[in-house]
């Protein structure tokens, strides 16, 4: 690594490495319910990072319509406040991602045929789950890290929707579950939200998670 710039040197991407596609769902993209600035801007080059790669697999957010996580089931509580629940401070959003709802769909832009899984996460509705591996009371896992042992993988990379919750919990977790572990940082876009873009860094890099632009990758 390049220790100027925090940013890993060109790599070549191995037949057995995969891409994580985090959240790239109509809820997160322009007009949605929760839409993160510039998220549809991702999607291309997503897709051409994924053409490098044999393995490719997503998460989704999926979520009952009354899930705790959302402002409206909180009496007088709006978006980007804060609860505490059982399992500790949660964020309150807009609706978002609602099963079987246009919102909660992949977008068809995405373009990667060869993805292999889909992860769906949140759909219990007393627990949210930013990350691909294990909800937000950090027991209840998705069952992602023992498909990926058994496919025999080590080396991830990570791009999505949002940097700073579920594709940066995703990738801690994911170094926690002991993976070599990379965000492409071009092909995320952030929320945002009381400096949580900064903070959200800063808790993947003492991970030990990777910072990549996509052009080490597409070379």
């Amino acid at each position: 690594m390049d220790q100027n710039r925090g940013y890993a040197m060109t790599t070549a991407i191995r037949p057995t490495d995969v891409l994580v596609i985090v959240d790239v769902q109509y809820d997160f993209l322009p007009g949605g319910n929760l839409a993160v600035a510039g998220g549809d801007e991702i999607v291309p080059l997503i897709n051409q990072l994924a053409k490098k790669f044999t393995n490719v697999v997503l998460t989704q957010d999926w979520h009952p319509a009354d899930h705790i996580s959302f402002a409206s089931q909180h009496q007088g509580k709006t978006p980007f406040e804060t609860v505490e629940l059982a399992y500790g401070t949660q964020v309150l959003w807009p609706d978002h991602c609602v099963w079987n709802t246009h919102g909660a769909a992949i977008t068809s832009e995405l373009d990667v045929p060869h993805g292999q899984l889909i992860i769906r996460k949140g759909y219990h509705r007393q627990i949210d789950s930013y990350s691909g591996f294990q909800e937000a009371d950090r027991e209840t896992l998705t069952g992602l890290a023992g498909y990926l042992n058994e496919r025999d993988v080590d080396r991830l990379y990570i791009v999505g929707l949002a940097t700073d919750f579920c594709v940066g919990w995703t990738a801690i977790d994911a170094a926690a579950a002991g993976f070599d572990v990379t965000v492409i940082e071009d092909a995320t876009r952030a929320i945002d939200n009381a400096g949580s873009l900064e903070k959200a860094w800063a808790d993947m890099e003492d991970a030990g998670v990777v910072r990549a632009m996509s052009r080490e990758i597409l070379g």
